[in-house]
């Protein structure tokens, strides 16, 4: 069954208490599909994702980005390039009236690699930075199947995103699925049927 045909749950729903864990290629950014993002000129906005993070800053105590960057590993890029791209998203979303408090990156090729998604690392590095955060009152939006899993794992209610259709992930990982990161911020000011 396609992730998008299946009948999805309501929204968790949220107060100013839950955290909101996002993918970032695919989610907040275009994402290469068999490439890497190496540089501000690689970089491009998913259409909405700063209008999206302007309403999701208002609704979740945290945003964290947890990704995958497998780049820096492989030698593509390095520490710093990395850092500076990230520094790059992060001014454009603030100036858009968005927020992200903190982004985690796993750079290591090997797939146990416990910071690596689909394990719980990142998420555990999170906690420990901010302990006030609780785990079940998390969502993770993203669009693989390793987001999903990540976010089964640590207890998230998992949001799917379809930017991409080379890896499909079990539709019983899925929680809800929305077009893009701006559909999915939009839902919460949707009127409870």
């Amino acid at each position: 069954m396609h992730p998008l045909n299946f009948s999805p749950k309501t929204l968790p729903a949220i107060d100013h208490e839950w955290t909101l864990f996002l993918d970032r290629d695919g989610i907040i950014n275009n994402e290469i599909i068999g490439g890497y993002i190496l540089s501000k000129a690689d970089f491009v906005f998913e259409n909405g994702a700063t209008d999206a993070l302007e309403i999701l800053s208002k609704l979740f105590r945290r945003i964290f980005i947890v990704s995958n960057q497998r780049g820096v590993g492989k030698g593509l890029m390095t520490k710093q390039a990395l850092d500076e791209l990230t520094d790059y998203m992060l001014f454009e979303i603030k100036e858009k009236g968005g927020r992200v408090d903190e982004v985690f990156y796993c750079t290591a090729l090997l797939e146990d690699d416990i910071m690596r998604k689909p394990n719980e690392g990142m998420a555990l590095l999170a906690k420990d930075q901010y302990p006030e955060i609780a785990l079940h009152k998390s969502i993770m939006v993203g669009n693989m199947p390793s987001d999903m899993l990540f976010g089964r794992k640590i207890g998230a209610f998992t949001v799917y995103v379809p930017t991409r259709t080379d890896e499909m992930p079990d539709p019983d990982s899925i929680d809800a699925s929305f077009k893009t990161l701006l559909d999915f911020a939009k839902a919460f000011q949707m009127p409870a049927p």
